[in-house]
């Protein structure tokens, strides 16, 4: 049974940094898609970042690029989300993801962690 467990999530001023992660387990992650979205106070969930596990290919929202950097750590089954520069409206529960590549939906979710960023 796959299992996706988000931490790092917390309270920062605006202008800082934060690193989420999420550790990954239940089978091998070979072929998967890993994504973060996040989910703000009465607004939907968006798409925040991907990244594909053999060839680490990324791809982020336009509200984070330049910002954010997803990664992964294939020894150790993780996936990180290092989020600089924060601002106010990053604020949001965020949440890990994983998809088998080919297929649109993702399959597997985290509890999720709050990110919240203070002005």
């Amino acid at each position: 049974q796959v299992q996706l467990v988000e931490s790092g999530g917390g309270l920062v001023q605006a202008g800082g940094s934060l690193r989420l992660s999420c550790a990954a387990s239940g089978r091998t992650f070979t072929g998967y898609t890993m994504g973060w979205f996040r989910q703000a106070p009465g607004k939907g969930r968006e798409f925040v970042a991907r990244i594909t596990w053999n060839s680490g290919s990324t791809l982020y929202a336009d509200s984070v690029k330049g910002r954010f950097t997803i990664s992964r750590d294939n020894a150790q089954n993780t996936v990180y989300l290092q989020m600089n520069s924060l601002k106010p409206e990053d604020t949001a529960v965020y949440y890990c993801a994983a998809k088998s590549s080919p297929v649109r939906d993702y399959a597997y979710w985290g509890q999720g962690t709050q990110v919240t960023v203070s002005s």
